[in-house]
């Protein structure tokens, strides 16, 4: 079985602190690998892999400004599907536009929607429906207008999560600034009862982060910490009475989700899209309606059982399991 993985190319793989696409097609890479699968990986120049790697982009575009995103796109998806028939099947996590190369190839193409950006996109992922192949990451995110040939949930290394009984006195919201994710719903709730609230991720919308999160950061009960890589996601999950995931959109998935609880870290989310499916309520975390929801949620934060919240993930949200699950994908195609 010979496969091609198409990664983006915003960030490296496996990015460097953000970059949850990349991140998933690393831990899908290396567990196949790992499995003895002949896996050729399409990704920046600079990305870190066990498989064999083809690059066109020196860099990713988001950390290079010199870099135009068009053009390196461009060349990146031609470059694989122009060495097509070398593959038995092309693994597509670059969302829509390699579908529009598809039907120049006998290579069948399997995309892994990570999420839709907007309604605008879905005339592409129509017009390929019959002739590709796709794979949800969350049964809420199934589009009623699209055929699937499974739901796979993304799976992380547990090992790189350690397990922690006992937290710091603070609440975490991890994850890019911006109103999706509700930044400032987490800034209003940790003030409201007092605590302390630390901010981590990447500035998305700057304007939303002067005027919603940087007038509350002062370091004290509000602390922004900046993007964290994987060297440091253990110590400030594990370190969290309860990650925050406010959010104001419907959650494709939410790694952040998976990453908390692999630490022992309970969850508090508003009920929206994927947030049933990853999260069991009054177990691992708690899901809720608003605010005023949200601040019970925290005074019942001792009723949940940390180690459970690691056994959940352990049961349901490991690399193996994904590694395996796409695998079955595979081999149907492929037969």
């Amino acid at each position: 079985m010979k496969i091609a993985m198409l990664a983006p190319i915003s960030w490296r793989t496996p990015p460097r602190h953000y970059g949850p696409w990349e991140w998933v097609v690393s831990m899908l890479t290396e567990g196949l690998v790992s499995r003895g699968v002949d896996v050729t990986l399409y990704a920046t120049a600079d990305s870190l892999t066990a498989a064999k790697l083809k690059a066109i982009a020196p860099r990713p575009w988001s950390e290079d400004p010199e870099l135009d995103p068009k053009v390196w796109e461009c060349l990146h998806i031609a470059s694989l599907f122009e060495e097509a028939d070398q593959y038995d099947l092309i693994h597509n996590n670059f969302d829509f536009l390699p579908l529009s190369y598809s039907g120049l190839v006998k290579t069948p193409v399997l995309t892994t929607i990570h999420g839709f950006s907007s309604p605008k996109i879905m005339p592409v992922f129509e017009r390929y429906n019959k002739n590709t192949h796709y794979v949800a990451i969350s049964e809420s995110d199934r589009s009623p207008l699209l055929d699937y040939e499974a739901t796979i949930h993304h799976g992380i290394p547990i090992d790189l999560y350690p397990y922690r009984d006992t937290p710091d006195r603070y609440l975490l919201f991890f994850g890019r600034i911006h109103h999706d994710k509700g930044v400032y719903e987490s800034i209003r709730l940790a003030k409201s009862l007092d605590l302390p609230l630390v901010i981590a991720g990447i500035i998305q919308d700057q304007t939303y982060f002067d005027r919603y999160v940087g007038p509350h950061i002062d370091d004290d009960q509000v602390r922004y910490i900046g993007p964290i890589g994987p060297d440091r996601k253990g110590e400030v999950l594990g370190g969290a009475m309860a990650l925050l995931h406010l959010i104001n959109f419907d959650e494709p998935f939410g790694l952040s989700v998976a990453e908390s609880m692999a630490c022992g870290t309970p969850v508090i989310a508003f009920n929206r899209g994927s947030m049933p499916e990853l999260i069991k309520n009054e177990k691992t975390g708690f899901l809720v309606d608003d605010l005023d929801q949200a601040r019970q949620a925290i005074r019942y934060l001792k009723v949940i059982d940390r180690r459970a919240c690691r056994r959940h993930v352990e049961e349901n949200f490991t690399v193996d399991l994904m590694v395996e699950r796409y695998l079955e994908v595979y081999r149907k195609i492929i037969s």
